[in-house]
């Protein structure tokens, strides 16, 4: 086991695909590390993966994708799957990232059944935010704060993280574990039945406050040969009981399984 060093954090995000994360997903915290050696001049990784995410809304089926993923990181902008940034600081030890990326889930009215049927669509939200990461010799320990721009939620984000890396063989694998605090016009939107809904159909109006809930992570790379990897990720988010009471959900839990490949540029 080695733990992760500043160089190889400064290069982890948790999500890695167009959508998110819960999270996730959501919310970038690991990923591949990129190789600069003569081979690979560009320092971009390119791929495509396959990712299921089964859903905690009371849907009939779960979400099965195919999308790009691209990675690429000259110490001070970056591409990380679906969140793009730029460093504004980074000297080891510390890092402070600005970025902008997807967030929250999405309910399909189409997917679902009965009174659900009825419901307006919740999309993914534009999120814009900035986080702080602190190197340590056991880890990483990282605070992250967003908010809604694309005016859907309006809501804000906020988590709390910790960050490892271990290296067996081949695999380069990502722990990772925290808490997400969102705020009540987040909960709202993903969670909650207006009134104008309620009106259509039996359902009650449901108003939820602001929540915090834990999530863990793993995610871990394989180096097939110098220019192609492989990618594995799962990641699983808990409800927080203002979600779970939600008449939109029917699981505690919310979790994504990620396959995908890697060609090194």
């Amino acid at each position: 086991m080695k733990i992760l060093t500043s160089k190889l954090l400064n290069t982890a995000a948790l999500t890695l695909s167009f959508g998110v994360l819960t999270l996730a997903s959501a919310q970038a915290e690991t990923a591949p590390t990129v190789s600069t050696s003569e081979n690979e001049k560009l320092g971009v990784q390119l791929g495509v993966n396959l990712r299921w995410n089964n859903s905690a809304y009371d849907l009939d089926d779960n979400d099965v994708s195919v999308l790009p993923s691209i990675f690429f990181d000259n110490g001070k902008y970056y591409a990380r799957g679906n969140q793009i940034g730029t460093y504004l600081v980074n000297d080891g030890s510390n890092e402070v990232l600005a970025f902008v990326q997807p967030g929250g889930p999405s309910f399909d009215p189409d997917d679902a059944k009965g009174d659900l049927a009825q419901l307006d669509e919740r999309k993914w939200s534009g999120l814009v935010g900035a986080s702080y990461m602190r190197t340590t010799p056991i880890g990483g320990f990282k605070a992250q704060l967003s908010t809604d721009v694309a005016g859907r939620s309006d809501g804000t984000v906020a988590r709390l993280s910790y960050l490892a890396k271990l290296t067996p063989g081949k695999w380069t694998i990502y722990p990772s574990a925290g808490l997400e605090w969102v705020d009540s016009n987040y909960n709202e939107y993903y969670y909650g039945i207006s009134q104008k809904e309620a009106d259509k159909t039996s359902l009650d109006r449901y108003k939820p406050d602001s929540s915090i809930s834990p999530y863990i992570s793993v995610n871990g790379t394989y180096a097939i040969n110098k220019d192609w990897d492989l990618f594995l990720g799962q990641s699983v988010n808990f409800l927080a009981d203002e979600q779970r009471d939600s008449p939109m959900v029917d699981s505690r839990v919310d979790y994504k399984t990620t396959l995908g490949v890697l060609y090194q540029f």
